[in-house]
Protein backbone atom coordinates (compact mmCIF):
# COMPACT_ATOMS: atom_id res chain seq x y z
CA UNK A 1 0.00 0.00 0.00
CA UNK A 2 2.78 2.44 0.95
CA UNK A 3 4.67 1.58 -2.23
CA UNK A 4 1.53 2.22 -4.29
CA UNK A 5 1.06 5.64 -2.69
CA UNK A 6 4.75 6.41 -3.18
CA UNK A 7 4.65 5.45 -6.87
CA UNK A 8 1.44 7.42 -7.38
CA UNK A 9 2.92 10.55 -5.79
CA UNK A 10 6.07 10.14 -7.86
CA UNK A 11 3.99 9.85 -11.03
CA UNK A 12 1.92 12.92 -10.12
CA UNK A 13 5.04 14.97 -9.39
CA UNK A 14 6.66 13.80 -12.63
CA UNK A 15 3.52 14.69 -14.61
CA UNK A 16 3.30 18.11 -12.95
CA UNK A 17 6.97 18.76 -13.72
CA UNK A 18 6.44 17.69 -17.32
CA UNK A 19 3.43 19.98 -17.69
CA UNK A 20 5.36 22.87 -16.14
CA UNK A 21 8.26 22.37 -18.55
CA UNK A 22 5.88 22.09 -21.49
CA UNK A 23 4.03 25.21 -20.32
CA UNK A 24 7.27 27.20 -20.14
CA UNK A 25 8.23 25.94 -23.60
CA UNK A 26 4.91 27.03 -25.07
CA UNK A 27 5.10 30.41 -23.35
CA UNK A 28 8.52 31.03 -24.85
CA UNK A 29 7.44 29.71 -28.24
CA UNK A 30 4.45 32.08 -28.29
CA UNK A 31 5.84 35.22 -26.69
CA UNK A 32 9.57 35.03 -27.50
CA UNK A 33 9.69 33.68 -31.06
CA UNK A 34 12.99 33.81 -32.93
CA UNK A 35 11.44 36.23 -35.44
CA UNK A 36 11.26 38.87 -32.72
CA UNK A 37 15.01 39.24 -33.27
CA UNK A 38 15.58 37.94 -36.79
CA UNK A 39 12.74 39.93 -38.36
CA UNK A 40 11.31 42.63 -36.11
CA UNK A 41 14.72 43.94 -34.95
CA UNK A 42 16.19 43.76 -38.46
CA UNK A 43 15.66 47.32 -39.69
CA UNK A 44 17.72 46.95 -42.87
CA UNK A 45 15.95 43.69 -43.65
CA UNK A 46 12.60 45.41 -43.14
CA UNK A 47 13.54 48.17 -45.59
CA UNK A 48 14.59 45.49 -48.09
CA UNK A 49 11.26 43.71 -47.53
CA UNK A 50 9.37 46.91 -48.35
CA UNK A 51 11.46 47.45 -51.49
CA UNK A 52 10.69 43.92 -52.68
CA UNK A 53 6.99 43.87 -51.80
CA UNK A 54 5.90 47.53 -51.99
CA UNK A 55 8.28 49.29 -54.42
CA UNK A 56 6.17 52.47 -54.64
CA UNK A 57 6.05 52.70 -50.85
CA UNK A 58 9.79 52.03 -50.64
CA UNK A 59 10.52 54.91 -53.02
CA UNK A 60 8.26 57.13 -50.91
CA UNK A 61 10.16 56.14 -47.75
CA UNK A 62 13.43 57.03 -49.52
CA UNK A 63 12.01 60.42 -50.51
CA UNK A 64 10.91 61.10 -46.91
CA UNK A 65 14.37 60.25 -45.63
CA UNK A 66 16.03 62.41 -48.27
CA UNK A 67 14.12 65.54 -47.21
CA UNK A 68 14.20 64.81 -43.47
CA UNK A 69 10.44 64.23 -43.19
CA UNK A 70 10.63 60.77 -41.55
CA UNK A 71 11.19 61.32 -37.83
CA UNK A 72 11.97 59.15 -34.80
CA UNK A 73 10.21 59.67 -31.48
CA UNK A 74 10.86 58.00 -28.13
CA UNK A 75 8.75 57.82 -24.98
CA UNK A 76 8.97 55.92 -21.71
CA UNK A 77 6.00 53.72 -20.85
CA UNK A 78 4.49 53.19 -17.40
CA UNK A 79 6.96 50.37 -16.69
CA UNK A 80 9.95 52.55 -17.52
CA UNK A 81 10.69 50.94 -20.90
CA UNK A 82 11.84 53.11 -23.81
CA UNK A 83 9.51 52.84 -26.80
CA UNK A 84 10.06 54.04 -30.36
CA UNK A 85 7.82 55.32 -33.13
CA UNK A 86 8.17 56.80 -36.60
CA UNK A 87 6.13 59.82 -37.57
CA UNK A 88 5.53 61.92 -40.66
CA UNK A 89 3.71 65.28 -40.53
CA UNK A 90 1.29 65.90 -43.37
CA UNK A 91 2.55 68.01 -46.27
CA UNK A 92 -0.18 70.54 -45.49
CA UNK A 93 -1.16 71.36 -41.91
CA UNK A 94 -4.17 69.27 -40.88
CA UNK A 95 -5.95 67.87 -37.83
CA UNK A 96 -6.38 64.53 -39.60
CA UNK A 97 -4.11 61.95 -37.95
CA UNK A 98 -3.61 58.18 -38.12
CA UNK A 99 -1.87 56.01 -35.51
CA UNK A 100 -0.93 52.79 -37.30
CA UNK A 101 -0.18 49.59 -35.37
CA UNK A 102 1.87 46.66 -36.71
CA UNK A 103 1.45 42.95 -36.12
CA UNK A 104 3.25 40.01 -34.48
CA UNK A 105 7.05 40.21 -34.97
CA UNK A 106 6.66 43.09 -37.44
CA UNK A 107 7.69 46.71 -36.87
CA UNK A 108 6.79 50.26 -37.86
CA UNK A 109 8.68 50.08 -41.18
CA UNK A 110 6.73 47.01 -42.26
CA UNK A 111 3.50 49.00 -41.77
CA UNK A 112 4.55 51.90 -43.98
CA UNK A 113 2.23 50.74 -46.77
CA UNK A 114 -0.65 51.81 -44.50
CA UNK A 115 1.34 54.94 -43.66
CA UNK A 116 1.53 55.58 -47.42
CA UNK A 117 -2.26 55.19 -47.67
CA UNK A 118 -2.94 57.80 -45.00
CA UNK A 119 -0.05 60.20 -45.59
CA UNK A 120 0.56 60.15 -49.31
CA UNK A 121 -2.96 59.39 -50.52
CA UNK A 122 -5.23 60.93 -47.85
CA UNK A 123 -3.00 63.76 -46.58
CA UNK A 124 -2.93 62.69 -42.91
CA UNK A 125 -0.32 63.08 -40.23
CA UNK A 126 0.89 59.59 -39.33
CA UNK A 127 2.56 57.96 -36.34
CA UNK A 128 3.65 54.31 -36.36
CA UNK A 129 4.77 52.82 -33.01
CA UNK A 130 7.13 49.90 -32.56
CA UNK A 131 5.24 47.81 -30.02
CA UNK A 132 6.97 46.65 -26.84
CA UNK A 133 9.66 44.10 -27.72
CA UNK A 134 9.54 44.98 -31.42
CA UNK A 135 11.58 47.11 -33.81
CA UNK A 136 13.53 49.79 -31.94
CA UNK A 137 11.46 49.60 -28.73
CA UNK A 138 12.76 47.99 -25.58
CA UNK A 139 11.31 44.74 -24.26
CA UNK A 140 11.92 41.04 -24.71
CA UNK A 141 8.50 39.49 -25.28
CA UNK A 142 5.28 39.85 -27.23
CA UNK A 143 2.26 41.15 -25.31
CA UNK A 144 -0.41 40.07 -27.83
CA UNK A 145 -1.99 43.52 -27.84
CA UNK A 146 -3.17 43.46 -24.22
CA UNK A 147 -0.58 45.49 -22.34
CA UNK A 148 0.24 47.09 -25.70
CA UNK A 149 -3.12 48.84 -25.57
CA UNK A 150 -1.84 51.06 -22.77
CA UNK A 151 1.29 51.96 -24.73
CA UNK A 152 -0.75 52.75 -27.85
CA UNK A 153 -3.04 54.98 -25.78
CA UNK A 154 0.11 56.86 -24.74
CA UNK A 155 1.13 57.10 -28.38
CA UNK A 156 -2.24 58.57 -29.34
CA UNK A 157 -1.72 61.27 -26.72
CA UNK A 158 1.76 61.96 -28.08
CA UNK A 159 0.42 62.13 -31.63
CA UNK A 160 -2.34 64.50 -30.60
CA UNK A 161 0.15 66.89 -28.99
CA UNK A 162 2.70 66.47 -31.77
CA UNK A 163 0.22 67.40 -34.48
CA UNK A 164 -1.35 70.44 -32.85
CA UNK A 165 -3.35 69.31 -29.82
CA UNK A 166 -6.72 69.30 -31.56
CA UNK A 167 -6.52 66.31 -33.88
CA UNK A 168 -9.16 64.01 -35.28
CA UNK A 169 -7.67 60.55 -35.17
CA UNK A 170 -8.11 57.03 -36.51
CA UNK A 171 -6.29 54.04 -35.02
CA UNK A 172 -5.60 51.39 -37.67
CA UNK A 173 -4.00 48.01 -36.98
CA UNK A 174 -3.25 44.78 -38.82
CA UNK A 175 -3.18 41.28 -37.27
CA UNK A 176 -1.89 41.61 -33.68
CA UNK A 177 -1.98 45.36 -34.35
CA UNK A 178 -5.69 44.96 -35.10
CA UNK A 179 -6.13 43.07 -31.83
CA UNK A 180 -4.29 45.93 -30.11
CA UNK A 181 -6.55 48.44 -31.86
CA UNK A 182 -9.65 46.63 -30.61
CA UNK A 183 -8.21 46.48 -27.08
CA UNK A 184 -7.62 50.24 -27.29
CA UNK A 185 -11.21 50.74 -28.46
CA UNK A 186 -12.60 49.45 -25.19
CA UNK A 187 -10.73 52.06 -23.15
CA UNK A 188 -11.17 55.42 -24.88
CA UNK A 189 -14.74 56.31 -23.88
CA UNK A 190 -14.60 55.56 -20.15
CA UNK A 191 -12.36 55.81 -17.12
CA UNK A 192 -8.71 56.80 -17.03
CA UNK A 193 -7.97 56.64 -20.73
CA UNK A 194 -10.63 58.85 -22.31
CA UNK A 195 -9.34 60.11 -25.64
CA UNK A 196 -11.92 62.45 -27.22
CA UNK A 197 -9.72 63.06 -30.27
CA UNK A 198 -10.02 59.42 -31.39
CA UNK A 199 -12.94 59.30 -33.81
CA UNK A 200 -12.83 55.80 -35.32
CA UNK A 201 -10.93 52.52 -35.69
CA UNK A 202 -9.90 50.18 -38.50
CA UNK A 203 -9.05 46.60 -37.58
CA UNK A 204 -7.65 44.29 -40.25
CA UNK A 205 -7.59 40.53 -39.47
CA UNK A 206 -7.43 40.72 -35.67
CA UNK A 207 -8.22 37.75 -33.40
CA UNK A 208 -10.98 37.30 -30.84
CA UNK A 209 -8.55 36.61 -27.97
CA UNK A 210 -5.01 35.45 -27.35
CA UNK A 211 -6.54 32.27 -25.92
CA UNK A 212 -8.45 31.51 -29.12
CA UNK A 213 -5.43 32.27 -31.31
CA UNK A 214 -3.05 30.09 -29.29
CA UNK A 215 -5.67 27.33 -29.04
CA UNK A 216 -5.87 27.22 -32.83
CA UNK A 217 -2.11 27.27 -33.28
CA UNK A 218 -1.66 24.53 -30.67
CA UNK A 219 -4.00 22.32 -32.66
CA UNK A 220 -2.72 23.25 -36.12
CA UNK A 221 1.02 23.06 -35.40
CA UNK A 222 1.21 20.37 -32.72
CA UNK A 223 -2.11 18.50 -32.96
CA UNK A 224 -2.77 19.14 -29.26
CA UNK A 225 -5.93 20.16 -27.39
CA UNK A 226 -6.07 23.28 -25.23
CA UNK A 227 -6.28 21.30 -21.98
CA UNK A 228 -4.08 21.16 -20.03
CA UNK A 229 -1.11 22.81 -21.75
CA UNK A 230 -2.76 26.13 -22.65
CA UNK A 231 -4.10 26.52 -19.12
CA UNK A 232 -0.62 25.99 -17.69
CA UNK A 233 1.01 28.40 -20.16
CA UNK A 234 -1.64 31.06 -19.47
CA UNK A 235 -1.13 30.73 -15.71
CA UNK A 236 2.63 31.03 -16.17
CA UNK A 237 2.10 34.12 -18.34
CA UNK A 238 0.04 35.68 -15.58
CA UNK A 239 2.70 34.89 -12.99
CA UNK A 240 5.60 36.12 -15.11
CA UNK A 241 4.12 39.01 -17.11
CA UNK A 242 0.95 40.00 -15.26
CA UNK A 243 -1.70 39.01 -17.83
CA UNK A 244 -3.45 35.85 -18.97
CA UNK A 245 -4.40 34.56 -22.41
CA UNK A 246 -8.11 34.79 -21.53
CA UNK A 247 -7.73 38.36 -20.30
CA UNK A 248 -6.23 39.49 -23.61
CA UNK A 249 -9.63 39.62 -25.31
CA UNK A 250 -10.41 42.03 -28.15
CA UNK A 251 -13.86 40.42 -28.19
CA UNK A 252 -14.65 41.73 -24.71
CA UNK A 253 -13.09 45.11 -25.47
CA UNK A 254 -15.16 45.82 -28.60
CA UNK A 255 -18.34 45.22 -26.59
CA UNK A 256 -17.53 48.47 -24.76
CA UNK A 257 -16.79 50.51 -27.88
CA UNK A 258 -19.44 52.82 -29.35
CA UNK A 259 -17.09 54.62 -31.71
CA UNK A 260 -17.15 53.60 -35.40
CA UNK A 261 -15.08 50.60 -36.46
CA UNK A 262 -14.31 49.06 -39.85
CA UNK A 263 -13.63 45.31 -39.74
CA UNK A 264 -11.53 43.83 -42.57
CA UNK A 265 -10.73 40.13 -43.00
CA UNK A 266 -9.65 37.87 -45.85
CA UNK A 267 -11.95 34.95 -46.56
CA UNK A 268 -8.92 32.64 -47.06
CA UNK A 269 -7.21 33.54 -43.77
CA UNK A 270 -6.20 30.44 -41.81
CA UNK A 271 -3.65 32.01 -39.43
CA UNK A 272 -6.27 34.24 -37.82
CA UNK A 273 -9.20 32.25 -39.19
CA UNK A 274 -11.94 34.17 -40.95
CA UNK A 275 -14.61 32.93 -38.54
CA UNK A 276 -13.14 35.15 -35.82
CA UNK A 277 -14.28 38.38 -37.47
CA UNK A 278 -17.96 37.44 -37.19
CA UNK A 279 -18.27 37.28 -33.37
CA UNK A 280 -16.12 40.42 -33.18
CA UNK A 281 -18.41 42.26 -35.56
CA UNK A 282 -21.54 40.99 -33.81
CA UNK A 283 -20.22 42.00 -30.37
CA UNK A 284 -19.39 45.56 -31.45
CA UNK A 285 -22.25 48.07 -31.03
CA UNK A 286 -23.10 50.32 -33.97
CA UNK A 287 -21.70 52.13 -35.90
CA UNK A 288 -19.65 49.47 -37.66
CA UNK A 289 -18.85 48.14 -41.12
CA UNK A 290 -17.52 44.79 -42.35
CA UNK A 291 -15.50 44.02 -45.48
CA UNK A 292 -14.69 40.37 -46.21
CA UNK A 293 -11.92 40.36 -48.83
CA UNK A 294 -12.36 37.59 -51.43
CA UNK A 295 -9.38 35.26 -51.78
CA UNK A 296 -7.18 37.12 -49.27
CA UNK A 297 -5.04 35.13 -46.86
CA UNK A 298 -3.66 36.59 -43.63
CA UNK A 299 -2.69 40.29 -43.63
CA UNK A 300 -2.48 40.69 -47.41
CA UNK A 301 -5.75 42.55 -48.07
CA UNK A 302 -3.94 45.81 -48.87
CA UNK A 303 -1.10 44.18 -50.81
CA UNK A 304 -3.47 42.29 -53.10
CA UNK A 305 -6.16 45.00 -53.36
CA UNK A 306 -4.46 48.38 -52.80
CA UNK A 307 -6.94 50.50 -54.73
CA UNK A 308 -10.06 48.90 -53.25
CA UNK A 309 -8.51 48.87 -49.77
CA UNK A 310 -7.65 52.55 -50.03
CA UNK A 311 -11.15 53.42 -51.22
CA UNK A 312 -12.82 51.38 -48.47
CA UNK A 313 -10.70 52.98 -45.75
CA UNK A 314 -11.02 56.47 -47.23
CA UNK A 315 -14.80 56.20 -47.48
CA UNK A 316 -15.05 54.92 -43.91
CA UNK A 317 -12.79 57.41 -42.14
CA UNK A 318 -14.21 60.25 -44.24
CA UNK A 319 -17.57 59.80 -42.52
CA UNK A 320 -16.10 60.55 -39.08
CA UNK A 321 -12.98 62.67 -39.65
CA UNK A 322 -13.74 66.04 -41.25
Amino acid sequence: MKKTIKYSLTAIIALAALLLCAGYYMLGYALKPAELVTRSRDIEGSLKYMAENYPDVSRWIDSLQNVGALHDLYIENDEGRRLHALYVPAADTTRHTAVIVHGYTDNSIRMMMIGYLYSRQLGYNILLPDLYGHGMSEGTEVQMGWKDRLDVLRWTEEANELFGGDTQMVVHGISMGAATTMCVSGEVEYGTYRQPFIKCFVEDCGYTSAWDEFKGELKNQFGLPAFPLLHVASALCNMKYGWSFQEASPLEQVRKCHLPMLFIHGDADTFVPTWMVHPLYEAKPQPKELWIVPGAEHAVAYKENPEVYTRKVSDFVGKYIH
